[in-house]
């Protein structure tokens, strides 16, 4: 799948080393426990009965159902009265901002198809979906508002409480554009369409409740067990103290996992008022309906520039498709871009307008990047078209407009403080593996020759921004939520470790990369640290994973728990070995007297000493256990140059990708086969963005793509092998000097592979071909470009 260039690690510590990851044992093998494993004494199943059409008003008769085999209850919307909550949202982005009133139910009109109506409890999932066909449901149809641009028109109203599709408008000033604009001797304008996409996560949501007296644990595949656990308790009026929620082993999640979802608010409340074991668990289709999707963006994006290359301004136009209601981040993910848009190149004026529309279709939230990757697309995929206007190469354009390296740290126009980097060092790694001016030899040769494959090379220079911080800039900005993380670390009898994170693991890596970390600080084996995460009443304080944020934030919590470690360890040290704490050197889990090596005792045997507490300082508490909370000060701004060769076939729309390199540069490498899998996972699901994934709707609302026969998801044998590689610029704005991984390779593929289908075709006079590009659609530009013209190539060489 891969070839590695060789990138040394380090060998003086298990930091930066490719240690096998500890979780893989037990989730390859079977013996792990997903949600759906869960089985109680009692336990009743829940099931949803969800709108057919996108939007009617509805009357809703559930006598019927009561009936049947194994049904314990049927509730509507008007069973639960007034104790229905209202579905809350956690980013108030916009003063302006509309909130429609969102209940875990439909009331009197449903807004998409998908949308839940009525819920079944039944002894068993089977009885439970049975008795979802006897619920009488009359259906007022009303027109369905599909249409992004049509949708600001108002005519017909997903959301009449609000009185209006529109959810906020966002008009930035435009000075700078134009007094930029007005320096300009070429001005390009284009449009791109950022395609709906299914999260498409491997195991699909659940949830299962247990009450306990008073108390009930909540077991969800989830991404946010801290955050669920505060919002579910605000909703339905049970303590927190009273509510543990865990996420088990969790099947990947992508952000799809990250919001607080009706299913969740609903089986809590039922299995309250029946006092039983609940479990609810979707299916696929209900997954690819109810299910938050992501992007699903219009961008109309204008570069003005001089002609020797000098990028002096862009204007970024966006419009957003929210879905019909708005979930935990729905509004504020068009917003998370409007920082990313300049991406790493250095601008005289900048303006960014973002418009957000309700449509008749499922909710938007996060997806792996949230509002990043859709910045990167379309600020790379204009670097392409500003080259190919100025007849310029690429490579050249983007040379004489980032920020060099000598220039960190760098405040960008639109506000954002990079703290460090270097793009020379990517880009000259990626081109030497990429042979990149053979490839273009090639490429010349081809077009000269009017072979009926031409070759195209895409290129991303990119840059992110990762864990979401600080807390009070947070705060003013409108989040119902701190950026901190929370980490302890337990030092037991014998010596061995226990982290507890508040950042939880769903397939990243958490167990091994955590141990690595805690290793090298305290010198303890890899084999003797074991991570608890993803339970409430294990570590009760967390903020959780989205954003790449887990080692940035949750890490740097841990290095700094175990900074306060080994302080309490040297006052044991130095009381034991009679000298003063100052006087003790630390390294690799020993303390030893300077200048008296021989005098010395291991972090174990403190902490031995420390639980007898028979000889230690007279202040000190009997535990070497230490916490820390950490706020980032800043965020982190990974980046990396892909590079992307293809070959399509003129006659059929086929494309092929040949050959693909990549160098990231994430900061400080924990554990490089870590790296190596995020990015591999990244590049599976942009490249897949790009060619392959898209949910349609038809013009009623339904979903046209609602199972993997028809929403394509690539697997192994779609992908190429791909040569990756890195560079390292440690962050200056964390300890770990990490800058984040986990939706790298998301980001910038998708540019890199329709910048390298679009400059294998441009020679016909084709600037752009939506995603993804399928071999119809490709087919289709170039067939209708040399329909326009018959004659020929109109750039270059070519068929003549």
């Amino acid at each position: 799948m891969t070839a590695t260039a060789d990138t040394p690690a380090k060998s003086d510590t298990v930091l930066g080393q490719p240690m096998r990851r500890k979780e893989d044992a037990h989730l390859i093998t079977g013996r792990t426990r997903w949600t759906d494993n869960i089985q109680l004494p009692g336990m009743l199943h829940v099931a949803y009965l969800r709108s057919p059409i996108a939007h009617a008003r509805i009357t809703v008769d559930t006598s019927a159902a009561k009936s049947y085999p194994g049904v314990v209850g049927v509730w509507s919307a008007a069973d639960f009265g007034a104790s229905q909550a209202i579905i809350p949202e956690a980013w108030h982005c916009h003063p302006d901002m509309k909130k429609p009133v969102t209940t875990p139910l439909a009331t009197d009109k449903v807004h998409f198809v998908g949308e839940p109506i009525a819920v079944v409890v039944a002894e068993t999932r089977y009885q439970a979906s049975d008795a979802l066909e006897a619920i009488s449901v009359e259906y007022d149809a009303l027109p369905a508002v599909i249409d992004l641009e049509s949708a600001f028109d108002n005519t017909t109203l997903v959301n009449e409480d609000i009185g209006t599709n529109q959810c906020y408008a966002l008009v930035s000033p435009a000075e700078s554009y134009e007094a930029a604009k007005a320096k300009a001797d070429v001005v390009i304008k284009r449009r791109f369409r950022q395609q709906r996409l299914a999260p498409a996560y491997m195991e699909p949501r659940s949830v299962v409740v247990q009450p306990t007296m008073d108390d009930f644990t909540i077991w969800s595949a989830t991404q946010i067990p801290h955050v669920l656990r505060v919002v579910l308790s605000l909703l339905t009026g049970i303590s927190e103290s009273k509510l543990r929620v865990v996420a088990p082993d969790v099947g990947g999640g992508f952000g799809g996992k990250i919001g607080v979802h009706t299913e969740e608010i609903i089986t809590l409340l039922l299995a309250k008022q029946l006092n039983r074991p609940l479990k609810w668990t979707e299916s696929r289709s209900e997954n690819f309906q109810a299910a938050h999707h992501g992007r699903d963006q219009i961008q109309d994006i204008e570069f003005a520039a001089k002609s020797d290359g000098t990028l002096l301004g862009m204007k970024v136009e966006l419009m957003a498709d929210l879905g019909a209601q708005l979930k935990l981040f729905t509004a504020v993910v068009p917003l998370f871009g409007s920082g990313i848009f300049n991406a790493i190149y250095k601008l005289e004026g900048y303006q960014f307008n973002c418009r957000t529309a309700f449509t008749n279709k499922t909710p938007t939230d996060a997806y792996r990047g949230a509002g990043r990757p859709e910045a990167t697309f379309g600020a790379e995929r204009m670097m392409d078209e500003l080259a190919a206007e100025l007849g310029m190469d690429p490579i050249e354009v983007r040379r004489k407009n980032w920020i060099k390296h000598e220039e960190f740290p760098f405040t960008t126009i639109s506000g954002m403080y990079y703290d460090s980097g270097n793009y020379e060092a990517a880009t000259d790694k990626a081109l030497a593996l990429f042979g990149y001016e053979e490839l273009r030899a090639e490429q010349k040769r081809r077009r000269e020759a009017g072979d009926k494959v031409q070759l195209g090379i895409g290129i991303s220079t990119f840059t992110e921004a990762c864990g979401l911080a600080p807390s009070r800039a947070m705060g003013q900005l409108g989040v119902s939520a701190g950026g901190w993380e929370r980490a302890e670390v337990r030092v037991t009898i014998t010596g061995k470790i226990q982290v507890i994170s508040g950042a939880s693991p769903h397939g990243q890596g958490h167990w091994t990369s955590w141990s690595q970390l805690v290793s090298d600080k305290l010198g303890i084996p890899f084999e003797d640290i074991e991570l608890l995460a993803g339970d409430t009443a294990t570590g009760p304080q967390g903020m959780d994973t989205y954003g790449s944020r887990s080692l940035v934030v949750g890490g740097s919590a841990i290095v700094k728990a175990c900074d306060k470690v080994i302080a309490k360890a040297r006052r044991v040290a130095a009381h034991t070995l009679e000298c003063d704490p100052d006087d003790l050197d630390f390294n690799a889990g020993t303390f030893s007297v300077k200048g008296s090596p021989d005098s010395k005792l291991t972090i174990q045997e403190c902490a031995f000493a420390t639980h007898l507490a028979h000889n230690i300082p007279d202040d000190m508490e009997p535990s070497l256990n230490s916490t820390f909370t950490f706020d980032p000060v800043n965020l982190s701004f990974p980046h990396g140059t892909h590079l992307c060769a293809i070959e399509v076939d003129t006659e059929t729309g086929f494309s092929k990708i040949r050959k693909y390199v990549c160098v990231d540069d994430v900061g400080t490498v924990v554990n490089p086969m870590i790296v190596e899998g995020q990015i591999h996972g990244g590049l599976a699901q942009g490249i897949a963005q790009a060619l392959y994934e898209e949910v349609i709707f038809d013009d009623a609302g339904n979903q046209t793509t609602g199972t993997f026969v028809d929403y394509l998801v690539p697997s192994a044998m779609d992908l190429p092998s791909f040569t990756t590689d890195r560079t390292e610029t440690p962050s200056n704005d964390n300890p770990i000097g990490a800058k984040g991984v986990g939706e790298a390779g998301c980001i910038a593929s998708t540019p890199a592979v329709v910048n390298a289908i679009v400059d294998a075709v441009r020679h016909f006079g084709i600037n752009d071909i939506q995603m993804p590009c399928t071999p119809e659609r490709v087919w289709r530009a170039v067939h209708e470009a040399k329909k326009a013209h018959p004659h020929g190539s109109v750039i270059g060489g070519g068929a003549k």
